[in-house]
C-alpha cells in the first residue's frame, strides 16, 4: 500500500471573491465570515482526491482529523488513518505545520496539501525537502511553483506519481508575499525554500514572473487602445496588475492595483470591488471583462481575481471577454496555453478553446484556453 498524506487549510482561499486578497490573520479571517466568504480548500481538495479512484485500493490516506483533510478524504469515498488534534473551526498556522511533520513521521509516500502560499511555507518549515510534497491550489495569491495548475491536474500528477510512474521529482520554489502590504498596493515576494514535487511540465504551474523595465512603452500602446475602445454606457470590469494598472490610469490615478476596479463612459466609478458588488453593478448593464496574464504562469482567470467569478463571467458572457498582455509575456508563453481555474469544472470548460489576446494597436495573438 502506498501512503498518501493529506493536508487542507480549511480557510485558504476565503479573501478571494470577497476583494480582501487573503486569510492570514485572525482579523482577516473574521472579515471573510462577516462578508459571507465560503471556504474554497475543501471542495477543491475532494476535486483532485477523486483522481485516484482507480486506485483506492491501493493506497491509505493519512491525514488529519475534521476540516483539514478527514472530510475531504471521506467525501471522496476513501477511509482514511486520522492522527493528530485541532480545534475544529479555529485551524492555525501550527496545525499545517505539526499535520506535516506527523505524516512524515508515518512515512508518507507524498503529501498532498490543499491551500496557498502561505500553506506551502508552513509545510516548507515542517519537512523542508525530506518528502515529496505536492500542492492542490486553493489560495488568493499564488507565486510558488509547489502547486498543480489545477486540483484536477494536482490528482492526476498524485496518481501517477504513485502509481510509480518514471516521472521526474523536482525542487520547487516556495514563495510568499506580505498580505498587508499587498493590501495597500504593494507587492512583496520572498523565497522561501524549496519542496520536492513530482514534476510533469503541462500539470505544474511556474513561480510568478515580475514585469521587465522594457514593458514600459508597450503598456502605454496597451492602454490608449483599450481607453480608445471603450464604449460608452457599457460597464468594463477591470482586473488586477501592473497591466491593467495602466489602463485605469488612463481614466485616473486613483485607482487599485491589485484589485477589481468598474468604469463606466472612461470613468472609475467603484473600486476594489468584491464579487457581490460586481454581481450588483452588472444588474441590467451591458457589459465586459478586461484581464491580463500573470506573467510566468499563464493564468487569466482564478488567481488574484477570484472576485471575477464563474457567476460574474457567466453575467457577462465569453465573448465580452478581452484579455491584454505585453509583448514580453506573450513571447514567454510561445508553446503554452493560457490557463483558468475557477473552482467551477463547468465554467473552465465554457471558457477552453482559443481566445484573442491583445498586446497593442496593431498586434494581436491568438492562443488557446485550457483548464
Amino acid at each position: 500500500m502506498k501512503k498518501l498524506g493529506l493536508i487542507v487549510n480549511p480557510l485558504a482561499g476565503m479573501g478571494g471573491r470577497v476583494g480582501l486578497k487573503g486569510t492570514d490573520g485572525d482579523e482577516i479571517q473574521r472579515l471573510c465570515r462577516e462578508k459571507g466568504a465560503r471556504p474554497e480548500a475543501p471542495a477543491r481538495a475532494v476535486e483532485a482526491l477523486k483522481q485516484l479512484s482507480p486506485i483506492m485500493d491501493q493506497v491509505e490516506i493519512l491525514t488529519y482529523p475534521s476540516e483539514m483533510g478527514e472530510d475531504e478524504a471521506r467525501a471522496s469515498g476513501f477511509v482514511p488513518s486520522v492522527t493528530g488534534t485541532i480545534r475544529k473551526e479555529h485551524t492555525t498556522c501550527l496545525d499545517t505545520r505539526h499535520a506535516a511533520q506527523d505524516l512524515k513521521r508515518q512515512g508518507a509516500d507524498l503529501i498532498l496539501f490543499a491551500g496557498g502560499d502561505g500553506t506551502a511555507r508552513d509545510v516548507h518549515a515542517a519537512v523542508q525537502d525530506t518528502v515529496v510534497t505536492l500542492g492542490i491550489p486553493a489560495g488568493v495569491k499564488i507565486h510558488s511553483a509547489v502547486y498543480a495548475t489545477t486540483p484536477r491536474s494536482a490528482g492526476r500528477l498524485a496518481l501517477q506519481y504513485l502509481q510509480g510512474q518514471a516521472l521526474q521529482i523536482k525542487e520547487a520554489e516556495v514563495m510568499d508575499i506580505d498580505e498587508e502590504a499587498f493590501r495597500q498596493g504593494r507587492v512583496t515576494a520572498e523565497l522561501f525554500g524549496y519542496l520536492k514535487i513530482p514534476y510533469e511540465k503541462s500539470l505544474v504551474q511556474s513561480s510568478k514572473a515580475g514585469r521587465t523595465s522594457s514593458e514600459e512603452s508597450n503598456l502605454e500602446l496597451l492602454s490608449h487602445y483599450i481607453y480608445d475602445r471603450m464604449k460608452p454606457g457599457v460597464l468594463y470590469i477591470l482586473g488586477s496588475g501592473t497591466t491593467m494598472r495602466a489602463v485605469k490610469n488612463r481614466m485616473t490615478p486613483d485607482n487599485t492595483l491589485l484589485g477589481v476596479d468598474a468604469a463606466l463612459d472612461k470613468r472609475i466609478i467603484a473600486k476594489d470591488l468584491s464579487e457581490q458588488a460586481l454581481l450588483e453593478l452588472l444588474d441590467g448593464r451591458p457589459a465586459k471583462i478586461v484581464v491580463t496574464v500573470i506573467g510566468g504562469q499563464g493564468y487569466i482567470f482564478g488567481r488574484g481575481n477570484q472576485q471575477i467569478s464563474p457567476q460574474v463571467i457567466r453575467k457577462v458572457g465569453r465573448e465580452n471577454i478581452l484579455v491584454v498582455a505585453t509583448k514580453s509575456k506573450i513571447t514567454a508563453l510561445v508553446g503554452k496555453p493560457l490557463l483558468v481555474d475557477t473552482g467551477d469544472e463547468e465554467m473552465n470548460a465554457y471558457l477552453a478553446g482559443h481566445m484573442r489576446v491583445i498586446a497593442g494597436y496593431f498586434d494581436q495573438y491568438m492562443f488557446r484556453v485550457s483548464s
